[in-house]
């Protein structure tokens, strides 16, 4: 049987890691906690931003926690895929600009070893 990446058992290790680190797995969770609430951007922007973000680092736990959130916050299901395209239009963008770094980079080898 394959072992899979994405495993909702593996969320139980976070018993563990909380014991392990006590002190950084507090800190995450306070840090953590600041998109579920309301602030100068009230909690529905924050959990669809929080979409947004999941689709880029591509945590399929975070996809699941804040699509599910968002929806209780209000948001609506063109919202929800309005965030995720605007994400793949900056990661696409990221992508195109690093290439350009890539070139950039590549010339300036080509360049050192003509001299």
């Amino acid at each position: 049987m394959a072992e899979h990446y994405h495993d909702e058992n593996d969320l139980k290790l976070m018993r563990e890691m909380r014991q392990l680190a006590p002190d950084d797995f507090s800190a995450w969770v306070g840090l953590n906690s600041i998109v579920g609430r309301d602030g100068a951007i009230p909690r529905k922007y924050r959990e669809l931003i929080a979409i947004a973000v999941s689709a880029t680092t591509q945590c399929p736990y975070c996809t699941e926690t804040h699509a599910k959130a968002a929806q209780a916050a209000g948001a609506t299901r063109q919202e929800v895929v309005e965030a995720s395209l605007i994400a793949a239009a900056l990661r696409a963008g990221a992508a195109a600009t690093h290439g350009a770094m890539a070139l950039k980079f590549f010339d300036k080898q080509a360049g050192q070893s003509k001299g």
